[in-house]
């Protein structure tokens, strides 16, 4: 299959509507295989397995998992970790949430080389997750360097825009706190 779409088996996305891949309950999916920094690669093509959409963790599980996720060079995958709690969460820490979404996607465009929308996002990561911390009173929440996390964010979106070329994921990989 091309690029263009067309018709594919339907393996276990459900299928293909109009060239589109579909779930079992109809909704547009893409099932084309994904490299390590969630970039696709062509169908039939060996890819890095995607995580799960749509689990519910405790805020504790989403660190860890997150964590994990971005030591091994995986910030897209760890987008989609914090990307389940922004959704899932209680309404007051979806700020939050969507700020660590934010810097995980922020990472991933700097490694792809894309400097513009990686710094882009390391910034509005940044602001997001300082704004809510602020708010919320929590400098630390579950065991986040709130501080710590926006300083990095901040320096490597400085060091990305200096036109260095892409970054390192596992090297340029945050530690979260705990």
């Amino acid at each position: 299959m091309g690029e263009t779409g067309g018709t594919r088996d339907a393996g276990e996305t459900g299928g293909t509507t109009g060239g589109r891949d579909r779930d079992p309950e109809g909704r547009a999916r893409n099932a084309r295989p994904r490299d390590g920094l969630g970039r696709p690669l062509p169908y039939g093509t060996q890819g890095v397995e995607r995580q799960p959409e749509g689990i519910v963790r405790t805020p504790r599980e989403t660190v860890v998992e997150a964590q994990a996720l971005l030591e091994a060079g995986k910030p897209f995958h760890a987008h989609e970790v914090f990307e389940d709690a922004w959704k899932a969460g209680p309404g007051e820490e979806r700020a939050l949430w969507r700020g660590l979404a934010q810097l995980a996607v922020g990472l991933t465009h700097a490694a792809r080389g894309n400097a513009t929308g990686g710094a882009r996002l390391l910034r509005r990561g940044a602001g997001a997750v300082e704004e809510w911390s602020a708010a919320a009173g929590e400098d630390r929440p579950y065991g986040i360097g709130v501080a710590g996390l926006v300083v990095w964010a901040r320096e490597l979106a400085g060091r990305v825009e200096s036109g260095t070329g892409p970054v390192d994921a596992v090297a340029e990989a945050p530690r979260l706190g705990f």
